[in-house]
């Protein structure tokens, strides 16, 4: 089956692409902000967290207050890291 196409910010994305976690954002993600929970998480445990230009600084903030945001890099980047 091949993937639906949608316009979303004057740019293709198609249901394998990774979307912004911005709640109501549609946009495609371009960061990746990598956290944890330290009252729930060990140390090295990160979850992620998607972001759009527009969305990344507000994200980075909202995570960053909570002493939760470990670290922002590309999502090129983060893929190569992790092997995918």
């Amino acid at each position: 089956m091949a993937a639906r196409r949608r316009r979303v910010w004057d740019e293709d994305v198609t249901d394998e692409t990774p979307v912004c976690s911005a709640k109501g954002c549609r946009a495609a993600a371009v960061w990746v902000l990598a956290w944890n929970n330290p009252k729930l998480h060990t140390p090295e445990r990160r979850k992620t967290w998607l972001a759009c230009e527009e969305h990344r600084e507000h994200l980075s903030q909202f995570l960053g207050v909570r002493g939760f945001l470990k670290d922002v890099v590309t999502l090129d980047a983060w893929d190569a890291a992790q092997g995918s």
